[in-house]
């Protein structure tokens, strides 16, 4: 029987098979997996001697061990950075060869793989600079999320921060200023009674930190009685604004998991009962009333969303462009459950750059929406797909035979 194509392709080279041996989480062939797992010991073993050489009593038994460790560990790394440079343009099939390099030289995973290696080699060139390379090689610790790719738990915490970014970003950008104002106030208040300590602007910005963080060093405070007054205000003031990222990320979490636990890998215990929708100029509901759009049966619009007026559904609403629509349904029958999978497409998926006809897919298995930045696509054959997108997929399930022969 004639292997399926995996990519677009023409043949399988042996650069896509390097691609899928240094891409983490790809396990179709025993060298992936085993690539995998020598990448994640070399740098368990790295790490746990970087630690342990800053013991006085191990470097001195086992320095030339550790330092040899550190050798062949870092030239591994070295390695693994030039093969993921040979395979970029795998890794973003739309660009170019010499974009596609450059987009993984610059992207965050580029920087962190280049940083687990060259400031090993660095000190050859700069001898001068010896300490500060050191330093950098703390990136490599970074390299650990990798294993995101093994456990989608992991992964959950890296959809919670995109999904709420926007709202992350105001509640800093509310901590900053709030910072800010605080430090002024506060150097004006106490710049006369504690020249040495509130010196500038500055010692006030650490001192607001340090308070609005509660960390509490204790190096720098107030001694004026409004001063005193004006750090318990602000000292409230920033367990609330600390709490504000907090409860964020905590109800992200939670709705991240009732998320998962709706939809799932598997959607076949829940129907599905709402769905929301809005209005295009040229759909064929615009300008006409509810009673007149004729809606399916068992089925009803329950809510009307008009830029940011809520309406009542009624039957005399005329609907218009850009309404957004909650409509109900009663749930089927499960005689014949429906099998519904939502697949997220992550940078090294073998779907990405693929279009919709070269899935190598079962047949009973049907596309039915990709969901591309919050857009809904049609699935058509030359829809190709990119990494983000959600992919839902339809799966025609054999109907069970009857007990009785039916």
């Amino acid at each position: 029987m004639k292997r399926k194509k995996r990519h677009t392709l023409p043949e399988r080279t042996t650069r896509e098979q390097l691609f899928n041996m240094v891409s983490v989480g790809v396990i179709d062939e025993p060298l992936n997996q085993a690539y995998d797992i020598i990448s994640t010991s070399l740098l368990l073993i790295n790490l746990a001697g970087s630690i342990l050489i800053t013991f006085d009593s191990v470097e001195a038994a086992w320095a030339s061990e550790l330092k040899m460790i550190e050798a062949v560990t870092v030239c591994f790394f070295a390695i693994d950075y030039l093969l993921r440079l040979c395979t970029a343009k795998y890794l973003y099939p739309e660009k170019t060869e010499g974009r596609a390099v450059l987009r993984y030289i610059v992207s965050a995973a580029g920087v962190i793989d280049l940083l687990s290696f060259l400031p090993y080699y660095l000190p050859v060139f700069f001898p001068t600079g010896a300490a500060a390379f050191r330093m950098f090689r703390v990136a490599r610790i970074f390299r650990l999320f990798r294993i995101n790719a093994y456990y989608d738990s992991l992964n959950v915490i890296t959809e919670v921060i995109l999904r709420k970014k926007q709202q992350l970003l105001s509640s800093v950008f509310i901590i900053l200023v709030l910072m800010i104002a605080a430090s002024l106030a506060m150097y004006s208040i106490e710049h006369d009674a504690q020249p040495d300590v509130f010196k500038n602007a500055f010692s006030g910005i650490w001192w607001a930190a340090s308070t609005l963080l509660t960390v509490g060093y204790g190096d720098i405070y107030p001694v004026t009685q409004l001063g005193k007054a004006v750090g318990i205000a602000i000292t409230f003031l920033g367990v609330g604004m600390v709490a504000i990222p907090t409860g964020i990320i905590s109800a992200g979490f939670v709705e991240q998991y009732q998320r998962l636990k709706r939809i799932g890998e598997y959607a076949i215990e829940e129907s599905i009962r709402f769905i929301n929708v809005e209005l295009q100029p040229n759909d064929s509901w615009c300008g006409k009333s509810i009673r007149e759009a004729g809606l399916p049966a068992n089925s009803i619009i329950a809510i009307i969303q008009r830029g940011r007026e809520i309406l009542i559904p009624r039957g005399d609403v005329i609907l218009q462009a850009r309404d957004r629509l909650v409509i109900g349904a009663e749930p089927i029958a499960d005689d014949q459950p429906i099998d519904l999978k939502e697949v997220h497409l992550q940078k090294n998926h073998d779907w990405n750059g693929v279009a919709i006809r070269d899935l190598d897919i079962s047949r009973r298995t049907v596309i039915i929406m990709v969901n591309r930045a919050g857009n809904s696509l049609v699935p058509t054959g030359d829809l190709i797909l990119q990494e983000g997108d959600d992919v839902i997929l339809y799966t025609k399930l054999r109907q069970m035979p009857h007990a009785d022969g039916d």
